[in-house]
This record gives structure tokens, sequence and C-alpha cells, in this order.
């Protein structure tokens, strides 16, 4: 399986279709998320993923974009399967290119509440009360970013 980020405009036509399947299989088919998953985010996005060229699929994936200056978010962070260390390799490799793509001092997130202690082993912190975002309840976690000197 190989690690890759990329610019939207770098994707090629099989990785950008890869990343949207498995979006929609997670979030619409998996969680029952009905929502527009097409935002034009992606457009401004770095997209980290795995994609396993064997089974032609991207196993995770996440994006992360500038919401203000010295801040990055991500979003649309998932795993074809569950509970197998994917999802921490991916954050993990991710943080590392944020790092290199972004100029940024803090990481944020819209965290699942299901997914809160998932997050804190990784850093982050929460830093919400519990909303709803597309019927789901979350909460907005950071975490700071460390640069080596």
């Amino acid at each position: 399986m190989d690690f890759v980020a990329k610019k939207f405009s770098e994707l090629s036509l099989v990785e950008l279709y890869e990343i949207i399947k498995s979006r929609s299989e997670v979030f619409l088919l998996e969680q029952n998320i009905i929502c527009q998953d097409l935002d034009d985010v992606d457009y401004n996005s770095l997209h980290c993923f795995f994609f396993d060229s064997n089974l032609k699929r991207v196993t995770a994936y996440l994006r992360a974009f500038y919401i203000e200056k010295d801040v990055v978010s991500i979003g649309r962070v998932l795993t074809l399967e569950h509970r197998k260390g994917l999802g921490t390799k991916l954050m993990l490799r991710s943080f590392e290119e944020i790092k290199k793509q972004f100029n940024c001092k803090k990481i944020t997130l819209h965290a699942q509440k299901q997914a809160v202690a998932f997050y804190e082993k990784l850093g982050f912190n929460i830093v919400s009360d519990e909303f709803l975002e597309e019927g789901i309840v979350h909460v907005t976690m950071e975490k700071r970013l460390v640069f080596d000197e």
C-alpha cells in the first residue's frame, strides 16, 4: 500500500474516482450521511491517502485545507477497514505532509463523538461543546504542531 499526498490538480482520474468512491462507501452507505460531499473544498485541499494498487482502491483518506492563517483543518477522514491501525498510520503520515505543505501552527477537525478517543491518542484536545453535524454528534478538536528546530 502506497501513501500519497497530492493537491487536487495533481490527482489522476483514477485516484479522484477512488477517493470519491471510498468517501461514498463510508459516509453514505456505512454511516448513512446524506449531504453534498463534493463541496468545492476539494479544489484547495491536500489529499492524503493510502492507495492499494493490487485492489486499485483508496483504503484510507483525509483532506487538509487552510481555514485561516496558521490553521489547517482536516476532514473526510476515513478507512475502509476499521481497528487495524490504518487510521493511525494515515494521520501520522499526513501530519508530516501537512508540516511540509502548509505553514501552520495548528490542525483542527470536527470529530464524531465515537472517534474522540482515537484523536486524543494522536494529540488532539476537545475545544468545543457537542454539536450536530449531518445528524451525528461531533466536537471540535485541535492539535498544535511542533516543528523540529
